[in-house]
């Protein structure tokens, strides 16, 4: 019953701050206030829930250096994304028109804090710590990482590229991100940089979504390999290829901090999460 309290916790947050922010789509203001105050009430509403029913201080989510944390993980996530638009930028592939929409990146902004925060709590904070300790963290890791990419299938353009590609560069890379902290700001960082990078700055489609223009009006054609397509560049093989680089960094220093569970051992995963060194 604890995951399944934590589950429908953070469900529920994020249906009703999707509701909002979708009717609000048309005041790029009240969608900044809205996707905020969802981050900040899932955040809060987790810890309650965690600390009621597990009876512990929930340390993945706790105040102390989670700005330091969450700032680290917001420039990788944004170096992330502008080495891929970079690259398509040098092959010719991505074109900029000009100024785009600087009130359309302020209402992505909040968008996209509500969505980092939220998929992080749901799959890294409650599937992937649950799941690691029936099965360790390499398991864990491939099963909640296919499932996040899997869940992307649903989504406008959608294909089994595009979703693969999510499984690899994000699925496995932010949870990498989270055993390596063994805390969710960094991964939530990483999360909202990559979004807020492809949406809000460089005016990309993302995963399939046709999201408003953000600050630069841009456009992207070429190779469905390089480019993404229809479903953007999350889907190119620069995004899979940086995906996977940071995701053997993050399992390095996993392994070096003795933060990995292996099978034989998943019934006693880590409990008291370490702070970010």
């Amino acid at each position: 019953m604890k995951f399944v309290w934590q589950l429908l916790t953070v469900v529920a947050v994020s249906a009703a701050g999707g509701q909002g922010l979708a009717a609000a789509a048309d005041n790029p203001y009240l969608q900044l206030t809205l996707g905020g105050a969802t981050a900040v009430l899932a955040v809060f509403l987790y810890g309650w829930v965690v600390r009621r029913t597990e009876h512990r201080p929930a340390a993945e989510v706790s105040r102390e250096g989670a700005a330091s944390a969450f700032g680290r993980g917001l420039l990788i996530g944004a170096a992330m994304f502008t080495a891929v638009i970079v690259n398509l930028l040098t092959s010719g592939y991505y074109d900029v028109d000009g100024l785009g929409s600087p009130k359309g990146a302020l209402g992505l902004f909040g968008f996209m804090a509500a969505a980092a925060v939220t998929e992080e709590l749901l799959y890294r904070g409650v599937l992937f710590r649950w799941v690691e300790k029936l099965t360790g963290t390499y398991l864990a890791l491939v099963l909640t990482g296919l499932l996040f990419g899997a869940s992307h299938l649903l989504n406008p353009h959608a294909s089994l590229l595009g979703a693969a590609a999510i499984a690899i560069e994000a699925g496995f890379m932010l949870t990498a991100a989270y055993v390596a902290t063994r805390r969710l700001w960094v991964a939530i960082g990483i999360h909202f940089g990559w979004n807020f990078a492809a949406s809000g700055v460089f005016s990309t489609e993302v995963s399939g979504n046709d999201t408003p223009q953000g600050l630069l009006d841009s456009a992207t054609s070429g190779p469905r390999l390089l480019t993404g397509g229809d479903f953007g560049p999350e889907a190119s093989v620069y995004s899979v290829l940086f995906g996977v680089l940071v995701t053997i960094a993050f399992m390095w220093l996993a392994h070096r901090r003795g933060y990995v569970v292996p099978p034989r051992r998943a019934d006693r995963a880590a409990a008291a999460p370490t702070l970010v060194r």
